[in-house]
């Protein structure tokens, strides 16, 4: 049983001048180990979130939190959908849209697409389409202007600016007297977007939903609606409730589904940077049994006194296990202090530091995340400081059960 008096010897042990410098000097190691492993835990998973967090985001002002659509693709009384969604309490907005792919074609180059027909009027209230225009706005896509709107990157690629025309070809074909040919027509480029990330400036357009509609050969006909809601979070909860109102003609998913891989992908990155990390804290904490192992060989003299004053071996164990507990302590309280801060202001840092060297760590022209993106979780920051200090009172458990077996006439022959 732990009494007082196993606390205070313990401290004592830990405070006071030892006659072997260098088992002073490896507590102290220890110490600064478990200090800076706890620190980089911090700051390394805290970046892993903020990055995770903005490609979410990105993601996501581009893609909807949950999409319905017809078990066959496609939706013809999508205003009724728009309505029953309405009622569902998450559910903030929605939007119908169309998705298809096609070619766009000018002069010698060539590139496949994906032409996503929305209303513009309604488009903004489940994506950030608006917001993204570095030239031209939404809203100069008119239904039967045949106006198009592509992501910067695709832009570049076909060498066209805005009021230039480009040629937009579908898979779709016509029968002529002459034989099959391919339905193709001529559209306005009216804006240019960025959203940040590759996979939707390199390849996504956006047209009117009517002129989509006759492109297509649709009809009245779209995809699918899309939903905003209250929460992303709550995307599964909500989208089981609504498969269960809208019924079996209705497929729905939300954006966990839809971006399944890449979520997934980077919560696997970061449990496997975890458990990298935590092995900078094992290393020190095993440097912490040989700072209790030197200590149990240096007090072998004490040890036998206090067992021949009546102090039983479980008490010895105690005091020692203090003696590791405080390094761990001590160490795991020096991470935090350390690796909070620099988490909060580590774009801060990274900019000074970019100043002194004259160089550029993520470059526009390489990365579509230029900035480093903190987000600092305070139960992530408990769980790294529980599991560096888990692993410190761990380490002390086998030196401590060393000192509970020291014979005092063997420890006193020599003395």
């Amino acid at each position: 049983m732990f009494r007082p008096k196993e606390l205070y010897i313990g401290l004592r042990y830990t405070r006071a001048k030892r006659r072997n410098g260098f088992v002073s000097f490896i507590a102290l190691i220890s110490m600064l180990g478990i200090a800076l492993g706890v620190a980089a835990l911090i700051v390394v998973l805290s970046v892993m979130n903020g990055f995770g967090k903005e490609l979410r985001e990105r993601t996501l002002g581009m893609t909807a939190h949950a999409t319905v659509t017809g078990q066959d693709g496609k939706l013809e009384d999508w205003q009724s959908i728009q309505i029953k969604s309405a009622m569902h309490p998450n559910v903030v907005d929605s939007a119908p849209f169309t998705q298809n792919e096609a070619m766009l074609s000018n002069r010698n180059r060539v590139s496949g697409a994906i032409i996503r027909g929305v209303l513009p009027d309604q488009e903004p209230k489940v994506s950030e389409i608006a917001d993204k225009m570095v030239s031209g706005r939404l809203s100069d896509l008119k239904a039967g202007r045949f106006g198009i709107i592509l992501g910067r990157e695709l832009a570049n690629a076909m060498g066209v600016f805005e009021g230039e025309k480009i040629t937009l070809i579908t898979p779709q074909a016509n029968v002529t007297p002459v034989g099959v040919m391919p339905r193709l027509r001529r559209f306005t480029v009216v804006g240019v977007f960025e959203a940040g990330m590759h996979q939707f400036d390199r390849s996504m357009a956006f047209i009117h939903m009517n002129d989509a509609q006759k492109l297509f050969s649709m009809g009245e006909k779209v995809e699918g609606v899309r939903l905003k809601l209250d929460d992303m979070f709550s995307a599964y909860e909500v989208t089981h409730e609504l498969d269960r109102s809208l019924g079996e003609d209705y497929w729905v998913r939300d954006w966990t589904k839809m971006h399944s891989n890449l979520f997934k992908a980077l919560k696997t990155e970061k449990v496997v940077m975890f458990i990298i990390l935590l092995l900078i804290v094992a290393v020190a904490a095993f440097n912490i049994i040989s700072t209790l192992v030197m200590t149990v060989n240096d007090k072998q003299a004490d040890i036998a006194i206090l067992r021949t004053i009546g102090m039983t071996p479980s008490s010895l164990m105690w005091v020692f296990i203090v003696q590791g507990v405080v390094i761990g302590l001590v160490g795991t309280l020096l991470g935090v202090a350390l690796g909070v801060p620099v988490a909060l202001y580590v774009n801060e840092i990274v900019g000074f530091v970019e100043g002194l060297m004259n160089t550029k760590f993520l470059p526009a022209d390489v990365y579509y995340i230029t900035e480093l993106k903190s987000d600092l979780r305070l139960s992530d920051v408990l769980t790294y400081t529980a599991s560096a200090f888990g692993l410190s009172v761990l380490a002390t458990i086998y030196p401590a059960y060393r000192a509970a077996r020291v014979q005092p006439a063997e420890a006193l022959r020599y003395e």
